[in-house]
This record gives C-alpha cells, structure tokens and sequence, in this order.
C-alpha cells in the first residue's frame, strides 16, 4: 500500500450461507483511493453496493479479500477494534439519516466526541459551529421530529464531520431529498471534502453526483462492470 492510500480494497468477496449454497453478493472488487480522493459507486439496486459501502466501513466482515482502512487492515478485527477504527477515522452520511430522536439537533451532532470521550464546552462550540455551516445555526435545540428531511440530513452531514474524519462514507445522501434541498447537502459534502481533505465514498444513483467524483466504480450482481455514463 502507498503511503497516500487511505482505503484499499483488495479482492473484496461476501458471500451468505443459503439452503441453495452460498449467496456471493460481492465477488473480487478491488481499488484503492488516496487521501482527498472521491469515488462513486454506482449499479443497479442488489448489485452490492451497500454491502461494499457496509464492509469498507468495517460494518460488516469480508468472506474473502482485505480493506486498509488508513494503513490498518481492519478484516480480521473485532467489533471492537473495528468501532475504535471507524470512530479515529470514519464519518458518515445514511440515507435515512440515523438521528436519534430524543436527542436535539447539537446532542446529535456531539455523539461521535461524546463516544470518543471529547465533550464539553470546546465540543459543543465545533457543533454549533458545524451547524451553523450548514445552515442550521438557530435550530439547535430543535429535536429530528421538528425539522425537515432536508434539515436531518443537514445535521446528519454535520454530525458526520465533527470528528473530522479521513473518509467519509454516503450512502444515497441525497435520494430522500427534493431538488434544491440536494443540491445544497451536494455544495456541503464536496466543500467540506474539498476543504478538509476528505477521501469520499459515496453510493448514488444519481449520475450528476457520480460525475463530480474523481473514480466511478461500477457494479452489477457483485462484480466490477465496465461502462460509461
């Protein structure tokens, strides 16, 4: 691996147990991105897409092949071990957001400091400051059920960026979104990646976003495909 690779992926294979056999979602996918990088990772849905974002990000473990997280390979490791890696160097944007609904826009965005042991007044004033980036400096105090899907995402990108991380994984981060409103998270995640030197990683649909990305990696039925926009 060069000294610049932040995430390497090496003949990626995940298979699952069924009465028929065994289930390959993904079978040998294998790049390697450097520091401040971005990739998109496109295909059809069940293609493996999720599940390549899911086992980069160490979520899950590989049935075959390797992932170097930042110079670690992080296969073999235990839950553990893998949460310590994806807290030192992983943000993320899901979806569906993944807020915690009793807990208010700041509180959401604190929990990654909080688990890593960093809260207090410093923390809280890098959240409120992140918020602030994104639009969302006087909603605060507002809980998810108070605020609009856009607004969650929003906080989701804040919350995935108070670590500062060194990758930064999307999954569909603008597929629940209206137009306008995915643009804006768009300008915010290639800002905050071009600024901060954020290798991206990103799963989309959406063939505008995959062209901003450096890489595009294709999938269908758990392989690399080549092909074009």
């Amino acid at each position: 691996m060069s000294v610049q690779s932040m995430l390497k992926v090496q003949r990626l294979t995940k298979s699952y147990p069924t009465a028929a056999g065994a289930l390959t979602v993904l079978n040998e996918v294998s790049f390697d991105l450097a520091a401040g990088e971005s990739l998109a990772i496109l295909g059809p849905s069940g293609s493996g897409k999720t599940t390549l974002l899911g086992l980069c990000a160490g979520l899950d473990r590989p049935s075959g092949g390797e992932v170097m997280v930042a110079g670690e390979a992080i296969g073999a490791m235990s839950e553990d071990e893998r949460a310590r890696v994806r807290n030192e160097h992983v943000g993320f944007v899901f979806q569906n957001f993944q807020l915690v609904p009793t807990l208010t826009a700041l509180e959401n965005v604190l929990v990654p400091l909080e688990l890593r042991g960093a809260g207090g007044a410093a923390a809280e004033a890098k959240a409120v400051e992140l918020l602030t980036r994104v639009g969302l400096g006087a909603r605060t105090d507002h809980y998810p059920v108070q605020l609009s899907g856009g607004e969650q995402q929003r906080v989701a990108l804040a919350r995935a960026f108070i670590n500062e991380p060194k990758i930064l994984f999307c999954d569909e981060p603008t597929g629940n979104l209206d137009g306008a409103t995915a643009h804006t998270v768009q300008e915010l995640i290639f800002g905050l990646n071009h600024e901060k030197g954020t290798t991206l990683v990103m799963v989309t649909h959406d063939l505008e976003l995959a062209k901003l990305c450096a890489q595009v990696l294709r999938l269908r039925n758990g392989e690399v495909v080549e092909g074009d926009f």
